[in-house]
């Protein structure tokens, strides 16, 4: 018991170490997209035979791009606790979005509020183990492939190779298990039989791992510039010297 206390004292003083050090735009972004995916996810976009797509694809590509710069500076460790953060952030939303929706308000007809900002507590499962599990793999993914560049693990190369290959193995994998989960699972059973198919859920999560590919492509030059940016001006220092990167 002694253990698993000192194991945890020294987890949280790390991580208070962490929110310290890390800059708090990303930080805000990170959380930011994470409560917008839970709430777009609610909407399906488009439903053919072989593909499905719902609204969380509009923001996820954020998310992934964020994790990737805290994972390029402090680590996949200090990334999987931002991760966490940002999930533990987002249930308290949603808690107050759930109270908020259900104190009765005779001043207007509030259904269509009730109904977004409500929720449905199988989507926010599916998403909540679904961003885990990926935001888990897309790190380990990028800081592995990013030390492979012995020689310059810090050029713009081998940030856009270990950006572009944790992306889209990490997008493929959340949108696969959020799908599988919600309108596999949950979704015929709450909501009359409206479901998708397996390959529906295969091809959304491979069509959206390429769209999401596609904008960190775009946008991973200001990954890179950020990213350089902090080790010029030695952001993080103080973690970085007491915990260590590769933790």
């Amino acid at each position: 018991m002694s253990k698993i206390r000192s194991w945890f004292q020294k987890e949280v003083k790390e991580t208070v170490l962490l929110l310290r050090c890390i800059p708090a735009t990303v930080v805000t972004l990170f959380v930011v997209s994470v409560i917008c995916m839970n709430l777009l996810a609610n909407k399906t976009l488009l439903q053919l035979d072989f593909i499905a797509l719902d609204g969380g694809i509009l923001i996820s590509w954020l998310s992934f791009m964020c994790m990737d710069i805290i994972t390029k500076h402090f680590g996949p460790k200090a990334s999987n606790k931002i991760s966490v953060l940002a999930s533990a952030i987002n249930l308290m939303t949603c808690l107050i979005f759930f109270v908020a929706s259900a104190i009765p308000s005779n001043a207007a007809d509030y259904s269509a509020f009730n109904g977004i900002f409500g929720g449905t507590w199988f989507i926010l499962l599916g998403s909540t183990v679904a961003f885990l599990s990926s935001a888990i793999l897309n790190n380990m993914i990028n800081f592995t492939i990013s030390k492979a560049f012995r020689k310059n693990p810090n050029g713009k190369l081998a940030y856009a190779m270990s950006a572009y290959v944790s992306t889209f193995i990490g997008q493929f994998f959340d949108n696969f298990i959020f799908s599988v989960i919600v309108f596999v699972g949950f979704a015929p059973i709450f909501w009359d039989g409206f479901h998708w198919t397996v390959l529906q859920c295969a091809m959304c999560a491979l069509t959206g791992a390429v769209a999401e590919l596609i904008m960190e492509i775009v946008f991973s030059p200001i990954g890179y510039r950020i990213t350089k940016k902090w080790r010029e001006n030695s952001v993080g220092k103080e973690y970085l010297e007491n915990i260590g990167k590769e933790r």
